[in-house]
């Protein structure tokens, strides 16, 4: 049988299209941005800048999105050690994968075909990766006390450190420059560590950030669209589907409630592309000879779909907006009414 296109087709591919370039554009200007003064430039994924003594000058180097490897094991609140924000990520894993696992031996492997799925399996990664990093941390805490003081220190430190004009700067980074070579020579063991967390690190800090914006647009999409108009035999709405639709919400915003990472706006990208990438996913099984669409609203064999298509790639932005205002809550209310307790998280 012959793949028949249409031009509104073309149009949905457009779409797609145009969305992973504004992406990709977003990363190459903030992910992989310049981020010190002699113009050395640091890629964030891949290289993490090694501790020094100094958290003046390590901190007047790294850029507005870095994110030190304490952030990712550490709470935001003083005086909570690391074990309970571990507790919580390997009981999220725990919960999230036996519901997982009972979907799938409810039905088999052709839930994946859901974005929904897709999403849920994403956020289980991430509190996998959680658990294993909050591990090491605990682990780095018990061996050395001082290291989980000192990181929650240096998270005020930081800001303090960007109100600094360049001229400071500069003059700060030149004249610790001996001093911290002395220190990475003396430390070329730890650098290997600590060059490892910042790839695990920043895999950890995008697959979070993608996850709830992900898990803001699943959640939205079934309860106020799925449920009441576009129920079906394929979906098999029942109390799991519920659970599903509700733990992994509460997972990841108790996370946030706990965790000390950052939120900035400019990884919406990363959300954006994981949503291409489902549609992708979408056009190449129909083309194989997949028969249904598990969202009709993905549907490309209607005049409709552009129009569908574009109203898809607008409430990224607003779904993102929501969990960044999550964020943004918890760094202005939770400071207000625990000036002692809390430590914002930049």
């Amino acid at each position: 049988m012959a793949l028949v296109m249409y031009w509104y087709d073309f149009v949905c591919f457009g779409i797609v299209a145009a969305a992973v370039a504004v992406a990709l554009w977003m990363q190459w200007r903030r992910e992989l941005a310049t981020t010190c003064d002699d113009n050395v430039r640091y890629q964030s994924l891949l290289v993490a800048r090694p501790d020094i003594n100094d958290h003046r000058a390590v901190h007047a180097l790294m850029p507005r999105n870095h994110v030190s490897s304490s952030q990712l094991w550490t709470s935001c609140w003083r005086g909570v050690h690391p074990g309970w924000l571990l507790a919580t990520r390997f009981i999220s894993f725990l919960v999230m994968g036996g519901l997982l696992l009972t979907d799938f031996l409810d039905w088999d492997a052709t839930i994946f075909v859901y974005y929904t799925e897709w999403t849920f399996l994403l956020a289980l990664v991430y509190f996998a990766l959680g658990t294993v990093i909050s591990a090491y941390g605990c682990w780095l805490s018990s061996k050395n006390p001082a290291a989980a003081e000192n990181a929650k220190k240096s998270v005020p430190l930081k800001r303090d450190v960007e109100d600094i004009g360049t001229a400071a700067t500069s003059i700060t980074y030149m004249e610790d420059e001996s001093t911290s070579a002395v220190s990475l020579q003396s430390h070329s063991a730890e650098e290997a560590i600590l060059e490892r967390a910042g790839f695990w690190g920043y895999l950890m800090q995008i697959i979070y950030q993608t996850c709830a914006g992900a898990i803001v647009l699943t959640d939205i999409v079934f309860w106020c669209l799925i449920v009441p108009f576009l129920s079906n035999t394929h979906l098999g709405l029942n109390a799991l589907m519920g659970c599903i639709h509700s733990f992994n919400a509460v997972f990841i915003v108790l996370d946030t409630l706990l965790n000390n990472l950052p939120f900035p706006w400019f990884r919406i990208a990363y959300f954006v592309q994981w949503s291409c990438i489902y549609a992708i996913f979408q056009w190449i099984i129909h083309a194989c000879g997949f028969t249904w669409w598990p969202y009709s609203f993905l549907e490309l064999d209607t005049p409709w779909a552009p129009l569908w298509y574009f109203l898809v790639a607008v409430i990224h932005i607003p779904c993102y907006g929501v969990y960044a205002l999550i964020f943004k809550a918890k760094n202005t209310i939770f400071p207000r009414l625990f000036p002692r307790a809390f430590v914002r998280s930049f």
